[in-house]
């Protein structure tokens, strides 16, 4: 038999993934605590007797299977690395040879960078890859490793690959590898196309590593529902749309209408028929609009794969209302600020300038009763950023879409100090002379704006029931 006729008769050959898989993730679980090197060690045995004789065959003829390739080379890495990350839908699409292996480096200023795989399955696309040990002369402290990335070409923060990015990285012998894990942000699907990326600096280091990455996706399967629930006394409706299935992972569309633009409606969980718990994140939001009705919102969210054998939904959605900020001229000693839609207060006490900084003592009104320990730490976190101190003449300056102090007219932060924990009494210091600040300062000339919405607790709207069609196209 010749060497072609080997080849042909080995490609031929029933690889048993499932057990392949099997092994390689008990191997993976095993050393989930043992280190590194054990991890090696495991990894090189824990292939089946079946598999052990395949790989006699291709070694001894001196090829290697196409399909012995990608169970036993491509599976054991990618899915490791998805191991490393807890990304169970990695994991799983890794075992069924839906994870795209990349091979794409770059060098810049000595710093190499290496994309290694790259999948897209429902709403999320997900890019790992490794920066050798060279970021470390960055600017960043130990351990840590950053990365000024864009996509697509874009620039700064408009990037809509941005919105909802998640990175995850980890130490390894010569460097770090990591995951970036992004909600795709378009209202449409491409099942097949090539996403740019531009890392502009990593820890400090500049360089431009640019790459093309192809992303692909299978259709997904869809699931129509259309169920409208209204909540009169909260001003807020929401629609159930559809359910997409993709290999691993399933998203949910629904459409929100809200009397107050900056309200959000979330689903937090779903529980099925038979008592199965589906979670949601990184949502994207397709469209906004403001229609005669309120602020419409069509929003996809990635959820828990959905089960094919059960006929219902019930969605536990909430809302996190939103409340203007209220202001007032710091030509007053004392004055008081009420919420615009909450029987929340603010009562100014005295408002002090003194060596480069201003002390503003006030309470807190309109609070629960015995707040814990917990909640009034994180009411003391909050008040050093719900203070705004803007130039009057630049207020109408402040962006509504992206919303900031005006530079050298606006400070935005204050350091708290909590003076009775019953009362709900505190101190804020304003730095008038530190980086953020105001061009000759004047109590007079000066408004303070404050934000009562993290006081507002998220509330659980009634569940919504929806029954299942059946599946289509």
């Amino acid at each position: 038999m010749d060497n072609k006729e080997i080849k042909s008769a080995i490609d031929q050959i029933a690889v048993p993934k499932e057990k392949v898989f099997d092994a390689i993730n008990k191997g993976l679980n095993k050393t989930e605590h043992g280190g590194r090197a054990r991890r090696k060690k495991v990894l090189a045995v824990t292939v089946t007797a079946t598999a052990a004789a395949l790989l006699g065959i291709t070694f001894a003829s001196g090829f290697v299977s196409p399909a012995m390739n990608k169970v036993l080379a491509n599976t054991p890495i990618l899915g490791g690395v998805f191991q490393e990350f807890n990304d169970r839908t990695g994991v799983e699409l890794a075992n069924e040879d839906a994870v795209t292996e990349l091979n794409q480096s770059l060098t810049r200023n000595g710093v190499t960078v290496k994309l290694t795989s790259a999948y897209f399955d429902g709403n999320v696309v997900s890019i790992t890859g490794f920066v050798d040990e060279n970021v470390v002369k960055g600017g960043n402290e130990k351990g840590e490793v950053s990365f000024d990335v864009n996509f697509e070409h874009y620039r700064g923060d408009n990037d809509p690959w941005l919105r909802g990015k998640s990175n995850n990285i980890k130490k390894v012998e010569t460097g770090y590898i990591f995951q970036w894990k992004m909600a795709y942000p378009y209202k449409s699907f491409k099942e097949n196309s090539t996403l740019p990326i531009t890392i502009h600096n990593i820890n400090g280091i500049k360089g431009e590593w640019n790459f093309d990455i192809p992303i692909q996706q299978e259709k997904n399967s869809t699931l129509a529902i259309n169920t409208e629930q209204a909540y009169p006394e909260d001003e807020v409706k929401i629609n159930i749309k559809e359910i997409l299935t993709a290999k691993a992972s399933s998203s949910l569309i629904y459409e929100t209408v809200e009397k107050y633009k900056s309200d959000d409606i979330y689903i937090k969980k779903a529980v099925d028929n038979k008592g199965n718990v589906y979670t949601f994140e990184n949502p994207t939001y397709l469209e906004e609009s403001k229609q005669d009705d309120g602020y419409h919102s069509t929003v996809r969210t990635e959820m828990t794969k959905l089960k094919s054998d059960i006929t219902s939904l019930t969605f536990y959605p909430h809302l996190s209302a939103a409340d203007p900020k209220v202001q007032q001229l710091l030509g007053s000693k004392s004055f008081t600020l009420k919420s615009t839609r909450f029987d929340l207060g603010l009562q100014v006490n005295d408002v002090t300038q003194t060596s480069g900084k201003l002390v503003i003592d006030y309470q807190i009104t309109g609070l629960p009763k015995n707040l814990s320990e917990d909640k009034l730490e994180t009411i003391n976190h909050n008040l050093e950023y719900l203070f705004w101190l803007v130039d009057k003449d630049y207020i109408k300056k402040i962006d509504p879409e992206n919303p900031w102090t005006p530079k050298n007219h606006g400070i935005p932060f204050n350091k708290v100090k909590m003076i009775d924990k019953a009362t709900a009494h505190f101190q804020s210091t304003f730095d008038l002379n530190g980086e953020e600040r105001i061009e000759n300062f004047k109590l007079e000339n000066t408004m303070l704006l404050f934000d009562f919405s993290s006081f507002i607790p998220s509330k659980e709207l009634k569940p919504i029931t929806v029954q299942l069609p059946m599946e289509n196209d």
